[in-house]
């Protein structure tokens, strides 16, 4: 029976003094930490949440910022037989009054018996806690600044007593603050994810993976942490806010630590490609790179090419672009493009959207469904909501058999995403809920962005698109919302009416209005994308005086 502990606990007295993870920080120098580390670490965080009265099956949420704690939170509670939630903390990016109210409605559904954060947000934790109410079952708040390593007592760690169908994390589909339902995997969904995962990437002992990304999001929990850690394969890991400070860490790590696997949403590409200064990649080889997987849906030829053209020269190989589509419902990806092999594109014919990228195909573990409104089949080509179902999907929504049930049909997960298959390629178009519908004709609101953050002046990655109803026209007026790189107000509408005629000439959409604010106005979820919904109540209640 397989277990994380036990698969720790393994590796560790297998291979105490390998690497497991080297941790990054902007001013300081890395910090390794080995397997043994590792153990002592967790050990020494069980032992913290003992002392608590925590117990097995115990809700343990995380609130740590990059660093030792975290990494020894997430590993103690699991050594300990609780389930541990990270988080993402309080950012300027997000309302403190918001985050907030997320939190205590968060801990009023999933219940945890702990929170586990630093000293400086603990005030934050409380008026959370306070404003969820819960006064006979209030969590615990632990404020940790470090973590005392210890020798794990075997014995005493409940985490060796779990069964493979216990869970073992929650993982929070990302929203606007990133506090949404709390999906739930049991330690065999996960297994079998790794399981059927490492063979389509071609995973060995001998890769080594870098990330930034965040551990409040699967693909930074599962593919650059969970994934590492328990297939005993080297993990660089940052800080995501030391990356979007300066994105040239992450091609120095590559470089330094001949890193070879990487995931990036595709606004990740774009990013690197335009604010990495040419001057500060010298002696930067990034040859080691077997894969650098774009793992945002839908995923953009045009980000690709950036990307390449950008890195090529140093050492980047356009077979190391790799596609995946993934969700935290199915542990983390449902699809992926072959390693080194050329990336599908939907050619045409009349089938599909022409020219889109393939985000790969179906895991061995995983089987596909189009369905249309009601719920049909449809056939290949053909656009509907994707439909998933595997070995390794969640157990639940923590606490929500409402969401649970209403999240299935027939068996299968509904995604929530649009789609279709070509020639066993999935592809993605989008979300349903942000599907514009103009005159009776779908609109993909990532179509539009892809167009506005083309034309100069435009903040790269920083484009909204979303319909806002005309009660007149009775259908919806298509609205553009960029951030714009100039605060001059004469550049600004210079701005705004290169991007209307620019998506005219390439799209038969006819823009209602293009607004041109300053940087920062637009709101993003925890995982770095546009969140559509937000942005649009934000422009209905600043901009027109009304709501959602």
């Amino acid at each position: 029976m397989r277990t994380f502990s036990a698969v720790l606990a393994q590796t560790c007295a297998e291979v105490p003094d390998r690497p497991a993870i080297h941790l990054q920080f902007a001013k300081r120098s890395d910090l390794t930490l080995t397997y043994g580390d590792l153990l002592s670490g967790a050990a020494g965080f069980a032992s913290l949440l003992s002392r608590h009265g925590i117990g097995q099956g115990d809700v343990v949420v995380i609130i740590l910022q990059h660093g030792e704690p975290l990494v020894y939170a997430f590993w103690g509670a699991v050594l300990h037989g609780a389930v541990p939630a990270i988080l993402p903390p309080l950012t300027e990016k997000l309302l403190p009054e918001r985050y907030r109210k997320d939190l205590a409605a968060l801990i009023q559904v999933t219940r945890p018996r702990a929170i586990v954060t630093y000293p400086e947000f603990a005030h934050e934790v409380e008026l959370a806690i306070c404003a969820a109410a819960m006064a006979a079952a209030a969590p615990v708040m632990i404020a940790v600044d470090a973590v005392t390593p210890v020798a794990p007592d075997f014995a005493a760690l409940g985490g060796l007593r779990r069964e493979a169908s216990d869970i073992v994390l929650l993982q929070h589909s990302s929203g606007s603050t990133g506090l949404q339902k709390g999906v739930a995997l049991s330690h065999r969904a996960v297994f079998n994810q790794l399981d059927a995962y490492a063979p389509a990437i071609e995973l060995s002992e001998s890769d080594v993976i870098v990330s930034w990304l965040p551990l409040y999001h699967d693909m930074g929990l599962i593919a650059s942490f969970v994934l590492p850690v328990l297939r005993r394969v080297p993990l660089v890991l940052m800080s995501p806010f030391d990356w979007v400070r300066a994105p040239i860490r992450l091609m120095q790590a590559i470089s330094h630590y001949r890193g070879t696997l990487t995931w990036l949403p595709n606004f990740a590409y774009n990013f690197c490609a335009t604010r990495i200064r040419e001057r500060d990649l010298d002696g930067i080889d990034l040859s080691s790179l077997k894969a650098v997987i774009n793992c945002s849906e839908p995923v953009y030829h045009s980000s690709h090419l950036a990307f390449l053209q950008k890195f090529a020269r140093y050492g980047l190989s356009p077979r190391a672009l790799a596609t995946c589509y993934a969700m935290a419902e199915n542990t983390f990806a449902v699809t992926q493009s072959a390693i080194g092999g050329p990336i599908a594109r939907n050619e045409g014919g009349g089938i599909g959207n022409a020219g889109q990228v393939s985000s790969g195909r179906p895991l061995p573990n995983v089987r596909i469904r189009i369905l249309s409104e009601d719920r049909r089949d449809l056939p290949e080509g053909a656009i509907g909501e994707i439909a998933l179902h595997s070995d390794c999907m969640l157990s639940e929504y923590y606490h929500r058999p409402d969401a649970t049930e209403q999240a299935f049909f027939d068996g299968f997960y509904l995604t929530g995403d649009l789609g279709y298959v070509l020639h066993g390629e999935v592809y993605v178009t989008g979300r349903k809920k942000d599907l514009i519908i103009v005159g009776g004709k779908n609109v993909y609101p990532q179509d539009l962005e892809q167009l506005a953050g083309e034309v100069d002046g435009v903040h790269a990655g920083r484009v909204a698109a979303f319909g806002v109803f005309n009660e007149d026209a009775g259908t919806e007026d298509v609205v553009i919302v960029a951030e714009a790189e100039s605060d001059d107000p004469a550049e600004r509408e210079r701005v705004a009416e290169a991007v209307r005629q620019h998506i005219t000439r390439n799209s038969d959409v006819a823009v209602r209005q293009v607004m041109m604010v300053d940087p920062r106005w637009l709101i993003k979820t925890s995982s770095g994308k546009v969140a559509r919904s937000a942005n649009k109540a934000k422009y209905l209640a600043e901009i027109m005086g009304q709501t959602a």
